[in-house]
């Protein structure tokens, strides 16, 4: 009687396994289409975009779009490439992810491990920061960056994404840190352990998960700014997404569909690289934290 119960059941259950999958392929080929499109595009000549169908593939493969878009895409009124911006991104991004990330590990443990008076106060303070609009302080950073001398820079860029990721990164070690045992940071000082060694031989070394998650977080929202980018660089300064606005929006005769294309992907392949090599452990990292004990 089982076996039969069995076999009645096995044909449904595998019917709506099909069904699942096949809507699961149907709705990521319709979210991964403008990619495609995207690809494709960019490896098509002019005269195959002008005659062929938009999600057709390539008549005749060709890379001259993605050279012309690395190397003599225009920024701003000449033309320099890319490939400068691109460094420009990176030189400011990855200091700025690292100091925001270390910073806000500290200011996690010291709001955690270490509370004083009016700690709730500052931290209350810190999460208001996470919903102030980037429009609201471009004025009184721009003084800020005056008065210290860094404006218009790369070290100024630094400045501003730190001071502007303070609050999510210090969230996000904070609320990784209250599921701590308290007793490990207590052993330690019996032992006599002091303030900087428990952070840098305890705390840091349990906290992967949390800084795959700020990396995550900070790099995508760094590296595709596009506000503080034109506001507080210019000419050569500028970064990836500027450039970016600029050679799409500049209009030189004909429209290079390809190369604007191109010029996008490349634009985002750092983000997407991120996401494909840590993307799993994202998630992982936002819930480690959700359950004390």
């Amino acid at each position: 009687m089982a076996d039969g119960y069995h076999a009645r059941t096995a044909g449904p259950q595998k019917f709506g396994r099909i069904a699942m999958y096949a809507l699961l392929i149907l709705f990521a080929m319709y979210y991964l289409l403008p990619l495609f499109v995207m690809v494709t595009t960019s490896l098509k000549t002019l005269d195959d975009i002008r005659t062929g169908n938009l999600i057709a593939l390539p008549a005749q493969i060709t890379i001259d779009a993605w050279v012309k878009a690395w190397s003599t895409a225009c920024t701003g009124v000449e033309c320099g490439g890319l490939k400068n911006n691109f460094m420009n991104s990176a030189t400011f991004v990855l200091p700025a992810v690292a100091i925001s990330t270390l910073i806000g590990a500290f200011n996690g443990y010291v709001l955690t491990m270490w509370r004083f008076r009016g700690s709730d106060i500052l931290f209350t303070a810190l999460l208001i920061g996470c919903f102030i609009p980037f429009q609201v302080i471009l004025l009184p950073m721009a003084q800020t960056l005056g008065y210290l001398g860094i404006a218009n820079s790369i070290a100024g860029l630094i400045f501003v994404h730190v001071v502007y990721g303070l609050a999510f990164t210090t969230l996000f070690f904070r609320n990784f840190y209250v599921s701590v045992p308290t007793e490990l940071t207590k052993a330690a000082r019996i032992d006599g352990a002091g303030f900087f060694t428990i952070f840098w031989r305890i705390i840091l070394p349990l906290s992967p998960p949390i800084i795959v998650v700020c990396v995550i977080w900070q790099f995508t929202q760094i590296w595709n700014d596009f506000l503080f980018g034109v506001v507080f660089s210019s000419g050569e300064r500028q970064p990836i997404t500027v450039a970016l606005n600029n050679l799409v929006n500049t209009s030189t005769g004909v429209k290079e569909y390809n190369v604007d294309m191109a010029a996008a992907i490349i634009a985002g392949l750092p983000t997407l690289f991120v996401y494909i090599v840590a993307g799993k452990y994202f998630l992982r990292g936002l819930t480690a934290g959700a359950v004390k004990g």
